[in-house]
C-alpha cells in the first residue's frame, strides 16, 4: 500500500502547475547561480587589481585561481553526497553559508594567504550551488515545463557575468577590491535566510519512505491546479539507464560542453591575435561574439521540452563543430565575428540543455545529487587543464587546431549522447 501511494505521490507531483512555493524556490536558485557567474569574474578582476597593486605576486595569483576550481571541484562531489544522504534542504543551506560567510571573511584579508584560504572554502560552497540549484528547480517544477524552466535559470545566470563586469568597472577603480568580496558576502547572507523556510525536496522525501511529509509540500505545490492526466509521462524503470552508463554520458556532455565554452571565451583574444587581427579591438570583438549567450540559453530554452532533449542537445554539439571547423578558416573581422556569435550561440543552447536540464534528469532520485556532482567534478577537472593543454599546444602549433580539438569533442559528446543517452522530455525522472 506504501509502495502504491508513493507511486500516486510522484504521480500528482509530475502533474501540478506552476504555483507560488515553486516560483520561491526558482526565484532563491537563480538568485545563487547570479552569485556563482558574479563569483568566477570577479576573482579575474581581483586578482588583475592585487598584483598592479603589489599585494600579490604572479605566483600566489595562480594559486588564488586553482584554489576557486578546486573547492568547485570538492564542492561538487560534496554536495552530492550530503544532497542524496541527508537531504536536498541541507545541502542547499550549507553551501551558501560556506560561500557566503568565507567570501565576506575575504574582504578583511590581512594577505594574499589567508585570502587564497578563504576563496578555497567559499568555492566549496559555490560547487555545491551549481549541483543543488539544478536539481532543486528540476525536482519541483512541473513536468511538462521542466526543461524550460531549467534551461531559464541557466539563461538568468549567465546575466551575472556583465552584471559583474559592470560593478567590478565601477567599484574597484575607486574603492579597491575589497568591497567587491563584502557586496557579495552580504548578498549571500540576505539569499541565505530568504532560503530559510525552502521545504524539502517531496521527491526526496518519497525515494526516502517519508510520504507524510512528502503529501503536505505537494499539496502546496498544487494550489494552482494539477493536469488531469499525464499521458506521456513514463515510468522510472523505462527512464533510466545503469548508474554508470548514465555517469559516462553526465560526464562527457557537461564536461564536453565546459571545454569547448571556456576554452573559445578564454582564449578568443588570444587567437585573434594569431590572426593578425588588431588587439586593440579584441576586446570589442570578443563582447560582440558573446551576445551569443543570452541568445543560445534562450533558444535551449524554448526548444528543450519542444523537441526534447536529444534532438537539442545532439544537434548543438554538430553545428558546435561544423562552426569550429569554420571558424579556423575565417581571417576576416566580420567573419570571424559572425561565426564567433554564432559558436557562442552553440555553446549556450548546450550550457542551458545539458548543464542546466540534462545532467539532473539522466540519474533517479535518491542518486541524482551524486550524479551530478560527479559530473561536474570531472568537468572542473578538465577546466583546470585546459589552458595549460592550449598554452602548450599554442607554443607549437597554429590557432586553427584549437578549434579542431573543439569540433572533435563536440562530435564525439554528440555521438555519446544520441547512442546512449535517455530521452528525459517529459518522462518520469524519479
Amino acid at each position: 500500500m506504501e509502495i502504491q501511494g508513493a507511486t500516486d505521490l510522484q504521480s500528482r507531483i509530475d502533474r501540478t502547475h506552476e504555483s507560488p512555493l515553486f516560483y520561491k524556490v526558482f526565484a532563491l536558485v537563480s538568485g545563487g547561480m547570479i552569485l556563482d557567474a558574479a563569483d568566477v569574474y570577479m576573482a579575474s578582476a581581483v586578482a588583475s587589481t592585487t598584483l598592479k597593486n603589489n599585494w600579490s605576486t604572479i605566483q600566489q595569483n595562480s594559486y588564488f585561481l586553482s584554489s576557486g576550481f578546486l573547492g568547485l571541484f570538492i564542492g561538487s562531489l560534496i554536495a552530492g553526497f550530503i544532497g542524496d544522504l541527508k537531504g536536498r534542504r541541507v545541502a542547499y543551506q550549507i553551501n551558501l553559508i560556506l560561500f557566503g560567510a568565507f567570501t565576506f571573511l575575504g574582504a578583511f584579508a590581512p594577505n594574499m594567504t589567508f585570502l587564497i584560504i578563504c576563496r578555497l572554502i567559499s568555492s566549496i560552497g559555490l560547487g555545491s550551488e551549481i549541483v543543488t540549484g539544478y536539481s532543486m528547480v528540476n525536482e519541483f517544477a512541473p513536468v511538462h515545463n521542466r526543461g524550460k524552466w531549467c534551461a531559464t535559470t541557466s539563461l538568468i545566470a549567465n546575466c551575472g557575468a556583465p552584471i559583474t563586469m559592470l560593478l567590478c568597472t565601477l567599484i574597484i577603480p575607486r574603492f579597491g577590491w575589497r568591497p567587491m568580496f563584502a557586496f557579495i558576502g552580504v548578498i549571500a547572507a540576505i539569499l541565505w535566510y530568504l532560503r530559510r523556510d525552502i521545504p524539502e525536496s517531496p521527491r526526496w522525501l518519497i525515494a526516502h519512505g517519508r510520504t507524510k511529509e512528502a503529501q503536505k509540500i505537494i499539496e502546496r505545490l498544487e494550489v494552482n491546479g494539477s493536469s488531469v492526466k499525464n499521458t506521456n509521462i513514463k515510468p522510472h524503470e523505462q527512464v533510466h539507464h545503469s548508474f554508470v552508463v548514465s555517469l559516462f554520458v553526465a560526464t562527457v556532455a557537461v564536461s564536453a560542453t565546459i571545454i569547448c565554452q571556456y576554452t573559445f571565451t578564454s582564449w578568443v583574444p588570444t587567437l585573434l591575435v594569431q590572426r593578425n587581427i588588431d588587439i586593440g579591438n579584441s576586446l570589442g570583438l570578443s563582447t560582440l561574439m558573446m551576445l551569443g549567450a543570452p541568445v543560445g540559453c534562450a533558444i535551449g530554452a524554448y526548444l528543450v521540452d519542444r523537441i526534447g532533449r536529444k534532438l537539442t542537445i545532439v544537434p548543438a554539439f554538430f553545428f558546435t563543430a561544423i562552426f569550429g571547423m569554420v571558424y579556423a578558416q575565417q581571417s576576416q573581422v566580420f567573419a570571424v565575428v559572425l561565426v564567433g556569435f554564432l559558436l557562442t550561440t552553440c555553446f549556450y543552447i548546450l550550457m542551458a540543455s545539458v548543464v542546466a536540464v540534462y545532467v539532473a534528469e539522466l540519474f533517479p532520485t535518491k542518486f541524482r545529487f551524486r550524479g551530478s556532482g560527479i559530473a561536474n567534478g570531472i568537468a572542473k577537472l578538465f577546466t583546470v587543464a585546459m589552458p595549460i593543454v592550449v598554452a602548450w599546444l599554442l607554443s607549437f602549433t597554429s590557432a586553427n587546431v584549437i578549434f579542431w580539438i573543439i569540433s572533435a569533442i563536440a562530435i564525439f559528446a554528440g555521438a555519446v549522447v544520441w547512442f546512449l543517452g535517455d530521452e528525459t522530455n517529459q518522462k518520469n525522472i524519479n
